[in-house]
């Protein structure tokens, strides 16, 4: 018997009025994750289109792990590099039960980085994603709605905007506050109005800033201390990496926020797909630019009004959360003309957060659910302005 055809023998069971009927959401997840659905528009006119929700979240899917792979890369030479200038030998804790026997902690060997780095994100990845679906399916189930592959999407986002050596546990709290709190509670995907990936790490922020904050988390090997370029702007100081090394990722930060090269890869594909907003993307960089430059011929003794656009551009996180995050189709402005004026509020409370209130130097994450929650007055007002320009022309 094929899989299909299993699938179609057991669906009674989970449908209305079978024995398994409250389980239904996680076996609909189970059989539009594997298979097309096979449901259509029943009424009388409708648009049959090739790309559909499952399609859509996929694709993103697929494009995270670009910026996922070379940031894991950057991850374990970094590690390398710190376990080999202090002397370690061995990786502590879980990690090293696995990792141990498979590396020689060389920096110099391509193969050796990226198994080190994976070996943080990928276990990282999987309780994640087993937490959050585990808890997206029991709403689901309790609320009687659908759940979708949108979650795939969630949960590698937010994996990416962690630390490396975050502990498993913390990890877990986070995305179920993202998964209930943002998105769940407001009856799923669909109509969440903030970033769950990103409400889960603002929670996380502000719950245990040591453990998402600070010098010593960066470097994903206990007692070595580095900060990231923004945490050295800040207070003044050399920001610690030159552009080509910011430029492909070579620098502390998050797991999968640092390359820029890998995130405009990764946007080139969702903008050629037409699946990310070029506009949004576009107006993050247009708010960020223009509020940094005026910033830049104000005199003050805040070092972080001297520095220059394109280092803002460089380091943080402010690429990967234009084009990944403040792209989220469900929580960003949908009309043209306010997908680029909700862009341009992004980069500007970006710049107005990072400059202004040096207490918090990246700035991005908090700008995206400012700009999500504007998202809908945006485009009221540009439907409004629309309707008043057509009457005006009779």
């Amino acid at each position: 018997m094929s899989l299909r055809s299993y699938m179609d023998s057991i669906a009674p069971h989970f449908e209305k009025g079978g024995k398994l009927e409250a389980l239904f959401p996680a076996y609909e997840a189970i059989d539009t994750a594997l298979y097309t659905p096979g449901h259509v528009t029943a009424g009388a006119s409708h648009v049959r289109d090739g790309l559909d929700l499952k399609r859509i979240m996929m694709t993103v899917w697929l494009c995270a792990w670009i910026p996922a792979l070379v940031g894991s890369y950057f991850v374990g030479l970094q590690a390398n590099e710190a376990m080999q200038a202090s002397g370690l030998t061995a990786i502590e804790g879980w990690r090293g039960v696995f990792l141990n026997p498979m590396l020689s902690f060389d920096p110099n060997s391509w193969v050796d980085c990226l198994i080190h780095g994976l070996g943080y994100f990928l276990p990282l990845y999987v309780v994640v994603f087993a937490a959050g679906v585990l808890f997206e399916i029991w709403f689901a189930s309790v609320r009687g709605h659908e759940v979708n592959e949108g979650y795939f999407v969630t949960s590698i986002l937010y994996t990416l905007t962690l630390p490396a050596g975050i502990p498993l546990w913390m990890a877990i709290i986070g995305i179920i506050f993202g998964v209930v709190i943002a998105k769940e509670v407001f009856g799923g995907t669909g109509k969440n109005f903030l970033n769950p990936a990103l409400t889960g790490r603002a929670f996380l922020y502000f719950a245990y800033p040591a453990a998402m904050s600070g010098d010593t988390i960066w470097v994903a090997v206990d007692g070595v201390t580095q900060a990231t370029p923004l945490g050295n702007a800040a207070q003044g100081l050399d920001y610690g990496v030159d552009m080509v090394s910011a430029f492909i990722g070579n620098m502390p930060g998050t797991i999968g926020g640092e390359s820029i090269l890998a995130i405009l890869l990764a946007a080139t594909i969702l903008i050629a797909t037409r699946i990310a907003s070029w506009r949004i993307m576009l107006g993050c960089v247009i708010g960020l630019v223009a509020t940094v430059s005026l910033f830049n011929v104000i005199d003050s003794t805040n070092p972080m009004f001297g520095m220059s656009p394109l280092w803002h551009l460089l380091i943080g996180g402010f690429a990967f959360g234009a084009v990944f995050m403040a792209t989220d189709p469900v929580s960003a402005a949908h009309t043209n003309t306010g997908r680029l004026i909700y862009g341009i509020l992004i980069g500007l409370m970006c710049a107005l957060i990072r400059v202004v209130n040096p207490a918090f130097p990246e700035g991005m994450m908090l700008a995206i659910l400012f700009g999500n929650l504007f998202a809908p007055l945006i485009d009221n007002f540009v439907v409004q302005s629309n309707i008043k320009r057509r009457l005006a022309r009779g």
